[in-house]
């Protein structure tokens, strides 16, 4: 066990991310970890590093990952060295760190003291698990000089917004444990997640969208945008085997929820593993307009694209067309709005839309 352990211990990643990589090669669901640990919290601290492992924890983390339980306390003090270390090397950047790398909004000011600085230079290594500027910028950083983010976002603000959203998305993505990552076990799996529009709730269809895509190597996760975001998806890969598809429910509707899942998977089958963010200001460019006219036809098929352009704008001629197609019926009435049949204003009664208890209780 020491050598199967051993390939995963950088010393100065977080001890989470062995407990991540073990979790995926040995099946090891986080729900399982939660169990045996007392609940999901303590499952996301070990995994983001802000808690430690302790006698308890290296216990059970002994027993579902293997190694020894001194294995598991000595990489908690590895790990910790190596951060000091790279706490004292950040010397005159720090203040850079702060201007630089943004952090969930803390109550307070900036802080003053180097003693406080330093702390939060801390806070910022531990939530990227990165230990250099140089590090932070080649993962996150360049991020914002890549066409398809930076044309999306009108000022900086957005784009340390943007990161924060993606950053949570990855350490949620974390969590779920999938198949290696490929792409055509995804598209064989695109007509029983189209049925998935079908279903009224997001407690009944987002467990089964995120088993479906757990097959093909997705990570589907939710997380809400905070303030100054406004992307409704993105895609990312997180790891060699892992992709993830982040979702925020932006709208709330079904249209929009349901286009935008088949526009991350267009991503993910013609654009491979670059990174995408997707909101109501992403330029229509060739990459955005190919996972577009991926998504419409995951909702229109080719075939049907005639009738659907001589529908008639009544209740019970689009809900037989949506039951004809295999979709709901909302998702034609986006499309027909989107392609300028009706107006905005129009059937949109036809439509689901959902609250956000019913969305958070879905994503517990």
């Amino acid at each position: 066990m020491a050598n199967d352990v051993g390939q995963v211990a950088d010393w100065f990643s977080k001890p989470g991310d062995s407990i991540c990589a073990l979790m995926q090669r040995r099946g090891v669901s986080a729900e399982l970890l939660a169990e045996r640990l007392g609940d999901f919290d303590e499952v996301r601290g070990l995994l983001d590093g802000s808690n430690r492992i302790d006698e308890r924890s290296s216990v059970v983390l002994s027993e579902l990952l293997g190694g020894s339980r001194s294995f598991w306390l000595k990489r908690q003090e590895n790990f910790e060295k190596a951060l000091e270390r790279s706490l004292s090397l950040a010397g005159e950047r720090a203040e850079e760190w702060l201007d630089r790398v943004p952090m969930p909004r803390t109550r307070g000011r900036r802080p003053r003291s180097p003693q406080a600085i330093l702390k939060e230079v801390r806070r910022r290594m531990l939530f990227y698990s990165v230990s250099t500027l140089e590090s932070w910028e080649q993962r996150y950083g360049r991020i914002c000089a890549d066409t398809h983010f930076r044309r999306s976002m009108s000022f900086v603000p957005q784009n340390s917004a943007v990161l924060l959203w993606l950053r949570r998305g990855e350490l949620e993505a974390d969590l779920v444990h999938t198949q290696p990552w490929s792409p055509d076990r995804l598209r064989e799996r695109l007509g029983r997640i189209r049925r998935l529009t079908k279903i009224n709730h997001p407690s009944r269809f987002l467990p089964k969208l995120r088993a479906l895509c757990a097959e093909a190597g997705v990570a589907v996760v939710v997380v809400r945008t905070p303030s100054g975001c406004h992307a409704s998806g993105a895609t990312r890969l997180v790891s060699a085997d892992k992709a993830m598809m982040l979702l925020s429910f932006r709208h709330r509707a079904d249209d929009q929820f349901w286009f935008t899942v088949f526009h991350e998977i267009g991503h993910l089958l013609l654009h491979g593993g670059e990174t995408f963010v997707d909101g109501d200001d992403t330029p229509n460019d060739r990459f955005e307009a190919e996972a577009n006219d991926f998504a419409r036809q995951c909702i229109i098929p080719p075939d049907r694209e005639e009738e659907f352009s001589n529908l008639k704008t009544r209740r019970n001629a689009i809900i037989r067309f949506s039951i004809s197609v295999g979709v709901s019926p909302g998702l034609v009435i986006g499309q027909m709005q989107h392609r300028g049949i009706i107006e905005h204003r129009q059937m949109n009664f036809l439509k689901r839309r959902w609250t956000w208890d019913e969305i958070d209780h879905a994503t517990v």
